[in-house]
């Protein structure tokens, strides 16, 4: 079973390591576990808003549609390893994943009560959800 790590940002103050199974989107693995990924458009591939950094793993990914490809061109600060969560799928190998500013800001206008919380104590809730 490969293991996706989301690496600290500003929401999480650690490392978070989260069992995957293979064929299952990087953007599920993160509500599974509730880690703040955004995604405006419930995962259909019809925003930017699930964009990540893969930091490790990237070749155990498979090559990115043509219609990943044109909506991550609407993305902010895209990379050489940038990919959709929605779109990229576990493979076999571990990954890594930094989750993007753009990415974190969606989650928190998706998730008001989420935002309050951590406005009110510092403290980030995990709190899983499906789309």
């Amino acid at each position: 079973m490969p293991t996706v790590v989301f690496k600290r940002n500003r929401l999480m103050g650690q490392d978070l390591s989260c069992q995957a199974e293979v064929g299952e989107s990087i953007l599920d693995v993160a509500h599974r576990h509730g880690v703040p990924v955004g995604s405006n458009c419930g995962g259909v591939c019809g925003c930017s808003t699930c964009h990540v950094y893969v930091a490790a793993g990237f070749e155990d990914l498979e090559e990115m549609s043509d219609k990943e490809c044109d909506r991550l061109d609407r993305a902010f600060d895209v990379r050489l390893n940038s990919r959709l969560g929605c779109q990229a799928e576990v493979g076999a190998g571990d990954l890594t994943i930094e989750i993007t500013e753009e990415s974190l800001k969606a989650y928190l206008d998706e998730n008001p009560d989420i935002r309050r919380h951590l406005e009110t104590t510092g403290e980030f809730l995990f709190l899983p959800r499906a789309h």
